[in-house]
């Protein structure tokens, strides 16, 4: 059985340019495409918060994608291992559901979006599964809970499997 085959144990495929991350039991990283932006996070509550997939128009297009898979960190325990200084950040309200101002942190050398901030959620941070370095965390800890707007989501595309399916947001 290969590593990546073998989802029970740590997987770190080449995928960008940093070769650098790691995950404990505790803890783990998230890095950009390129390399210069580094998260540390935690892989359990209470600082991580929630995990799940979004089918929203505004997630469908601030990704490229037809969903963002996502993860809620309590601030007080994302820290910035390196580049915070190359992040640029984008914000607005208009399509967001809540109706209040969401932010969205870039790499402002590969693009990567790192993480959003939404004034409805103080004191959280909303990161990509898709950043997170130890691919087996996608299957494990960071697998969603929820999948929120389902009424969004194309119609060539199922569900996330084993999650709770809900219309509009979901309480996370």
């Amino acid at each position: 059985m290969s590593a990546a085959a073998d989802k029970s144990k740590s997987y770190f495929p080449l995928a960008g340019n940093a070769n650098d991350g790691w995950s404990n039991e505790d803890e783990a990283t998230a890095t950009c495409f390129c390399g210069a932006v580094q998260l540390k996070f935690p892989t359990q509550g209470p600082g991580l918060v929630d995990t799940f997939v979004c089918n929203c128009t505004d997630c469908r297009k601030i990704t490229a994608s037809m969903f963002a898979s996502n993860f809620i960190i309590d601030d007080t325990y994302l820290t910035h291992v390196r580049g915070r200084e190359k992040l640029s950040s984008y914000g607005q309200a208009k399509t967001i559901a809540s109706g209040s101002l969401m932010t969205n942190y870039f790499c402002s050398t590969c693009g990567t979006l790192m993480y959003r901030v939404g004034a409805a959620f103080p004191g959280k941070s909303i990161l990509r599964i898709g950043t997170v370095d130890d691919f087996n965390l996608h299957e494990t800890k960071l697998k969603p809970r929820v999948e929120q707007f389902i009424e969004d989501r194309v119609s060539w595309l199922k569900g996330a499997e084993g999650v709770e399916q809900v219309q509009g947001m979901a309480s996370l």
